[in-house]
């Protein structure tokens, strides 16, 4: 990610035509997101987006079901469950749980006033900053500013570089060309979003073997 503030302010608007700095007023036309996650070869499991209408927004329930297996053997579990709302162009509430391999992780939000109140898994609550989208990255403007972790509930600021463009496989193999953004500092992966802005996938590197996400239709 270049400069800071630059990428993460107006020069993102600018490199990536069509995209604005307002964050999204209604529902995304998209309804679902699926994806398979790999490693290697090795299927590990599924993360899946629901969009949901309501009179006010909408919200958006986020599903992680990951495991690494030797044969019968589960060696590495890993469960995430959010659900994010959203009223009025702004997200007005968030709740996660997590159990990673054992480890569980629980996060709240809320929006009181002008700010969107966190409760992270460790330490007191906090105002998350006004640019600070939660980080279930299908919606592309996270990439302006700030995240919030929905795993831990802390607040991180990575930077972006945009790539060249690429074409990536789809879960049936299908060629998508997409946009590339690679994250560097306190996150390490590229972000994948389709010529509609719509959340196309992401790969990082874990134990030395690339992680992938591929998108099912």
């Amino acid at each position: 990610m270049i400069a800071r503030r630059t990428m993460l302010g107006g020069g993102l608007a600018l490199l990536v035509p069509g995209l604005a700095r307002a964050v999204p007023q209604s529902m995304p036309s998209t309804r679902q997101l699926s994806f398979e996650v790999w490693r290697g070869s090795r299927k590990l499991g599924t993360h899946d987006l629901v969009f949901h209408p309501r009179a006010d927004g909408f919200a958006v329930e986020v599903a992680v079901d990951i495991a690494f297996r030797v044969g019968p053997v589960t060696l590495y579990r890993y469960t995430h469950h959010a659900v994010e709302r959203w009223a009025h162009g702004q997200v007005a509430e968030l709740t996660t749980q997590t159990d990673d391999n054992g480890t569980h992780y629980h996060v709240t939000g809320r929006r009181e006033g002008n700010g969107l109140m966190i409760q992270p898994t460790a330490g007191a609550p906090y105002a998350a900053p006004a640019d600070a989208l939660p980080a279930t990255h299908w919606n592309v403007h996270e990439l302006e500013g700030a995240w919030i972790n929905t795993q831990s509930g802390e607040v991180i600021r990575p930077r972006v570089t945009p790539q060249s463009p690429a074409i990536v496989q789809t879960a049936t193999s299908s060629p998508l060309r997409v946009r590339r953004y690679a994250l560097s500092g306190p996150v390490k992966l590229d972000l994948w979003y389709d010529e509609t802005q719509t959340w196309a996938g992401l790969s990082f590197v874990k134990g030395g073997a690339e992680v992938r996400y591929a998108r099912r239709p």
